[in-house]
């Protein structure tokens, strides 16, 4: 028994009453408090890495150890927003250096790089080489067509369904009054295929009444009749037709500008008359033989001829 108390009196000193419990809640209390602190520098350093190093360093402040108890700051939890932002430039320098290599490696390689590039659309592709070859054949087709219009010879034009009437109507005034009576003959395309004959000025006022009295013209009736200023020469112009078959010719008779005289037809045909005062008057070609040759739209006295190529007016303003 005295050992046993011997014992318990030597144990009594380790045992922890009212007092020593509070000093272990004191030493717990101050343990805990320096924890705390630790890892109060720790997040902050942490934090601080995150700020400088982007995204991929918060996932390590996410992951680091915490005490056992402890739960994280509010100033330490995640902002979206500001991950999104950080997140987004990152991606962007990534994207700028990465454009900033590959146009480095482009510059260093890019005869390697170029057939590669081109070739990049296989569609694209044959649709240009099918453009080109067509632009190419057409224009060999025209080359071609342009190279045999050349060497083969124009074809000859048909000839005038009137030019049978143009014919008949020269040789008979060949024959009939002299050779060197027709100047020249042709059709005029122009006026649906008139036949057309240049009488010589000496041979024309027996060529008038061959025209209107042979059996085989008869050409009866005088349309018209027109002066024309070529500058070099006059030029009077007769358009008759046959009432009965309908044919057509239309004269022509040539004079000179200085001294211009053609033989009336007025004689012959009633038209002529008041035709050939209007070319007298404005053209100032004379016709002798004409029943009345006077000024039919200017005054008897009016200086000139308005329809000559080389009229100049007294007064500017008329």
């Amino acid at each position: 028994m005295s050992d046993l108390r011997d014992d318990n009196s030597k144990a009594l000193p380790d045992q922890k009453g009212p007092e020593p419990v509070e000093e272990r809640n004191r030493q717990e209390d101050s343990t805990a408090s320096e924890a705390a602190e630790a890892s109060a520098e720790q997040r902050a350093e942490l934090a601080a890495s995150n700020s400088s190093s982007g995204p991929a360093d918060s996932a390590v402040t996410e992951a680091a150890p915490q005490s056992e108890g402890q739960k994280p700051p509010a100033a330490v939890e995640t902002d979206p927003e500001r991950e999104a932002k950080l997140k987004a430039a990152a991606e962007a320098r990534a994207a700028r250096a990465a454009a900033k290599a590959a146009e480095a490696g482009a510059d260093d390689s890019a005869p390697s790089q170029q057939p590669a590039a081109a070739g990049a659309d296989p569609e694209r592709e044959a649709k240009l080489k099918a453009a080109a070859e067509a632009r190419a054949a057409r224009a060999a087709a025209k080359a071609a067509a342009d190279a045999a219009a050349e060497a083969a010879p124009p074809e000859p034009k048909p000839p005038s369904p009137k030019q049978p009437l143009l014919d008949a109507i020269a040789a008979v005034l060949k024959k009939e009054i002299a050779a060197d009576a027709v100047e020249d003959a042709y059709i005029n395309e122009l006026n649906d295929d008139m036949p057309t004959i240049i009488i010589a000025n000496a041979h024309w006022g027996r060529a008038a009444r061959l025209l209107k009295e042979h059996e085989s013209l008869s050409f009866n009736y005088l349309r018209n009749v027109s002066g024309v200023d070529y500058e070099t020469h006059m030029e009077v112009v007769y358009h008759m037709i046959d009432l009965a078959s309908k044919r057509e010719v239309a004269i022509k008779v040539k004079t000179d500008r200085d001294a211009a005289s053609v033989e009336s037809a007025a004689p012959l045909w009633s038209t002529a008359n008041w035709n050939e005062r209007e070319i007298y008057d404005l053209l100032g070609i004379y016709f002798p033989g004409h029943p009345d040759l006077r000024r039919i739209m200017m005054p008897d006295d009016w200086v000139g001829h308005p329809l000559r190529k080389d009229y100049e007016p007294l007064d500017s303003e008329v």
